[in-house]
């Protein structure tokens, strides 16, 4: 088991900054992806950005150029920089991770969520 522990959100203004950590504990062997999600209120969960542990990433349309992913790979930790912020990023941002064990099994791994809200 691996588990994933977020750092807090918080209430933040239209072109404000925020920054998340979410630090995996546990029986890791290989995280070869870590990243986050998002769920706003009504919507489905879906991808904010995601890190390979050779520091490849991947940004959703919607974020690219104001937030940035990454990783210390030595502190099992990613980080999600979070600039020019928009009522519309307003939702709840998991954290997530995927685990190869040394049988080359495939485990995903979701933190609780943390809620980061926009608002003037």
């Amino acid at each position: 088991q691996v588990q994933l522990v977020e750092s807090r959100g918080g209430l933040v203004q239209p072109g404000g900054s925020l920054r998340l950590s979410c630090a995996a504990s546990g029986s890791i062997f290989n995280l070869v992806i870590m990243g986050w999600y998002r769920q706003a209120p009504g919507k489905e969960r879906g991808l904010v950005a995601d890190i390979t542990n050779s520091g490849r990433t991947n940004y959703a349309d919607s974020v690219k150029g104001r937030f940035t992913i990454s990783r210390d790979n030595a502190k099992n930790t990613v980080y999600l920089q979070l600039n020019s912020l928009k009522p519309e990023d307003t939702a709840v941002y998991y954290c997530y991770a995927r685990n190869i064990d040394s049988f080359r099994r495939s485990y995903d791994y979701w933190g609780q969520g943390t809620q980061v809200t926009v608002s003037s």
